[in-house]
């Protein structure tokens, strides 16, 4: 799919800091997840708007399913990676190994994938941690960011290591 152009961008409230909205008309096109509460927008456009009401209706119920249009851009092998984090229910958790394991591939192609996930919350990386830890979280493997997975996790119901 050919990313549609940019249509707006929104800075919403989000437990642990904000996330940074960015959508076309038709599809989100990706989130950035923020520790910094400054700088809030309200959405100005209908998607941006539902994308508030579904994540901000996740923060309330974990259980919560998301029915956005994402624009997922990336190679096959990343997108089937990014399926397999969507069938991990809430509250649960997989390795990296794990899923490369199911996947026939490794696990550093999965962290990899997971790396690459333009949607976090909605596309849930959160929930593939390390054998021995957290794992990575957004690109990051130390600092606040790994903070906002265990804040995820721990919202889902799952203690975190």
């Amino acid at each position: 799919m050919t990313e549609p152009p940019r249509r707006g961008t929104a800075v919403i409230a989000a437990p642990f800091g904000a996330l940074v909205l960015v959508a076309s008309i038709s599809h989100l096109l990706e989130i950035e997840v923020k520790i910094e509460t400054s700088g809030l927008s309200a959405p100005s456009t209908p998607l941006l708007l539902e994308a508030e009401r579904q994540l901000n209706a996740y923060f309330n119920d974990p259980q919560w399913q998301f029915s956005l249009a994402l624009c997922l851009k990336g190679t096959t092998y990343q997108k089937i990676v990014w399926q397999e984090l969507c069938a991990i229910p809430p509250g649960s958790v997989k390795s990296y190994g794990q899923l490369a394991e199911e996947l026939h591939s490794g696990a550093r192609s999965v962290a990899g994938a997971c790396r690459a996930n333009r949607f976090p919350v909605i596309i849930p990386c959160h929930r593939v941690v390390a054998v021995h830890g957290i794992g990575g979280y957004c690109g990051a493997v130390t600092g606040a960011l790994l903070d906002v997975k265990r804040q995820l996790l721990r919202h889902e119901g799952y203690e975190s290591p």
